[in-house]
């Protein structure tokens, strides 16, 4: 088997366990059950939002650590972190204990950089794509998976919400013995840059050299030549805004369903979740097959338009009375979501200086981690509105509507400029 093809196995393997989590369409309804007489008030006013602000606080921690070291530590670290955070959500109970798990799933979640990155790292360029591939439909595969299965075993009342989390803590020990067996990375894109081993004069061969002042210049130079690019900047901006609403969206939606289900019980969640994945992902491989360099400006229209049809769905599910909307409304909300976010990616990767991909995508998220911060703050906390989920979910549909609405008029905008402009050097030149 070639190296690259053995590699790109033990990322599938490790992708694929690390998102087998059988627990995570129930983890609410597992903290607020017999757990430890924990309120839903409690759960998503002192225990959510840490793990929101872990991430924050980590992500760029993580991603220069992550260069620093060079890939295989992180992927480490991200599978012990998920050991922890299964653990103490098992064996802790106090709101106290949770908001330390918190920061370990901040962990567990900042440490993603790591793996996408180490692909690109470690492989040759004419593999990128068909490693990407892999990797990525070993990821969907364990979500959908892991919310399929969740949902037959707690239909057939195989497993309680508490042994769905012992099945998720022995995925990520699967994970960790996978992350043992990856191959160390010799270089990596900013403080080992260097793209193959350098040969000395006795004809040994050494690994790239540290340098502090190679890797200040080489990311001060993909900022400014990346965000220096009007459009790398206008759909940045807008991929940021949009995946702060998503991300909001997908930690919060379990209170809504709990909120709007009979009897508070949402059961069907893990179902749910498998199925938003499988469509999310066919939306994602559809998105990919399109052009949309080419057309920038037709395609921001088109995905605004989307944007403010997402703010309808989530408006509608956060007024129903009946689960089954709230639950079709979310299917459809992540189909055309990662839709439209792979659009948005599409259009700033290509736009983007040669291996400057994980910087830009990383500051990107970034930024839409601070906004949903500042939207958890307000909308969440006490220190805020503290509204109800339902009212919760009003204020995210109207930001949807809202990012849409701008964006439409800001594409109508550049369409009459550009068309005045048009116009206007054609009369300059039929005069002379």
């Amino acid at each position: 088997m070639k190296s690259w093809l053995k590699i790109s196995l033990l990322l599938c393997t490790f992708g694929f366990f690390r998102e087998f989590r059988p627990s995570e369409p129930y983890v609410t309804e597992y903290l607020a059950s017999d757990y430890g007489n924990l309120t839903t008030d409690q759960i998503y006013q002192d225990v959510y939002p840490f793990g929101t602000y872990s991430v924050l606080a980590q992500l760029v921690i993580v991603f220069l650590i992550t260069d620093l070291v060079r890939y295989k530590p992180v992927i480490v670290l991200s599978a012990l972190a998920g050991i922890t955070l299964f653990s103490m959500l098992i064996w802790t109970e106090t709101v106290g204990m949770l908001q330390v798990a918190q920061v370990f799933f901040g962990t567990f979640t900042a440490a993603e950089v790591a793996y996408y990155t180490y692909m690109y790292a470690k492989v040759n360029k004419e593999q990128y794509q068909v490693v990407t591939g892999h990797t990525r439909a070993a990821i969907l595969s364990g979500k959908f998976l892991g919310g399929l299965f969740a949902q037959i075993l707690v239909s057939t009342d195989s497993m309680d919400y508490r042994q769905l989390h012992y099945l998720s803590l022995a995925t990520q020990l699967i994970s960790l013995a996978v992350s043992l067996f990856l191959p160390s990375v010799p270089r990596s894109l900013y403080f080992y840059a260097g793209s193959e081993k350098i040969t000395i004069a006795d004809g040994e061969e050494t690994s790239p050299k540290f340098s502090f002042a190679n890797a200040c210049r080489l990311l001060w130079y993909h900022l400014v030549s990346s965000y220096s690019n009007p459009v790398v900047l206008q759909w940045s901006i807008w991929w940021a805004l949009a995946t702060c609403g998503q991300v909001q969206v997908i930690s919060y939606i379990q209170f809504l369903w709990k909120e709007v289900a009979p009897n508070k019980l949402s059961v069907y969640n893990g179902g749910v979740e498998a199925v938003a994945t499988l469509l999310g992902a066919i939306g994602a491989i559809l998105a990919g097959l399109l052009n949309s360099n080419k057309r920038r400006g037709s395609y921001m229209m088109g995905i605004s338009i989307c944007a403010a049809a997402l703010g309808a769905l989530l408006i509608y599910a956060a007024k129903t009375q009946l689960i089954w909307v709230a639950y079709v409304n979310y299917v459809l909300f992540c189909t055309v979501f990662f839709f439209i976010i792979t659009v948005a990616g599409a259009v700033v990767a290509e736009n983007l200086v040669e291996d400057s991909f994980g910087l830009i995508f990383g500051i990107n998220t970034l930024v839409g981690l601070i906004l949903q911060t500042i939207l958890t703050v307000a909308v969440v906390e006490r220190v805020g509105f503290a509204l109800e989920p339902r009212d919760q979910y009003v204020v995210y549909g109207s930001y949807f509507v809202v990012l849409g609405g701008i964006s439409i008029i800001g594409s109508i905008c550049v369409k009459l400029f550009c068309r005045t402009n048009k116009s206007s050097v054609e009369n300059v030149v039929s005069l002379t």
